[in-house]
């Protein structure tokens, strides 16, 4: 038997959701379960413009890469250049977008790919799981459109952790919250420990 850790890349993405506002609690919970896992984490982010209206930089460690659109194009002048999008694919293990909002799931769900996030997860491998988390009001959630965007995710391989009900951030109680921190994270943990049951 070993004790060594093997080590795991986790990309999150984050859209323009108000859930967004979660995103250091969700990076520091995965790092702390390092401690009780024989798992090791890298983590990247990605956020969408509209997502870093949301996110409070301050409180991300300087050690986590965050990437922007800006970054992809920054990283390609000509032929031969990284195309980060790509690079993201082949670097991850595992692809969790917590939060998805509604517009950013309408443009998955129609193969539409604007920016880095949406890009990543029209290039993503799908032998390798992309986890998505959705967060909208309950009013958006119950829309029909919404379940068939769902849906055709779901029939691409796509694992969704599903919201849950709540009093949201405008005041409406209802459902369409994002999942909770620990309930991403143990999806994620979960994932990993099947990958490495034969290490530990």
């Amino acid at each position: 038997m070993t004790t060594d850790k093997k080590k795991f890349n986790i990309l999150l993405g984050c859209t323009g959701s108000v859930a967004t506002i979660k995103l250091p609690v969700l990076i520091q919970t995965l790092q702390e379960r390092q401690s009780t896992e024989e798992l090791q984490f890298d983590i990247k982010v990605i956020l969408t413009e509209s997502a870093k209206h949301f996110v409070d930089i301050e409180k991300i460690s300087p050690d986590t890469p965050i990437l922007t659109d800006t970054d992809e194009w920054n990283a390609w002048k000509g032929r031969g250049d990284p195309v980060l999008h790509i690079d993201l694919t082949k670097w991850a293990d595992v692809f969790v977008i917590a939060p998805l909002g509604a517009n950013s799931l309408a443009k998955i769900a129609q193969g539409l790919c604007d920016n880095l996030l949406l890009c990543t997860a029209r290039a993503w491998n799908l032998n390798k799981p992309i986890f998505f988390c959705p967060a909208m009001n309950t009013f958006m959630w119950e829309h029909p459109v919404t379940r068939e965007h769902v849906a055709k995710l779901s029939q691409w391989g796509y694992r969704e952790i599903p919201c849950v009900s709540k009093t949201l951030m405008c005041g409406d109680t209802g459902n369409g919250a994002m999942a909770e921190v620990e309930t991403i994270v143990r999806h994620i943990v979960e994932y990993f420990r099947s990958q490495n049951k034969d290490r530990i």
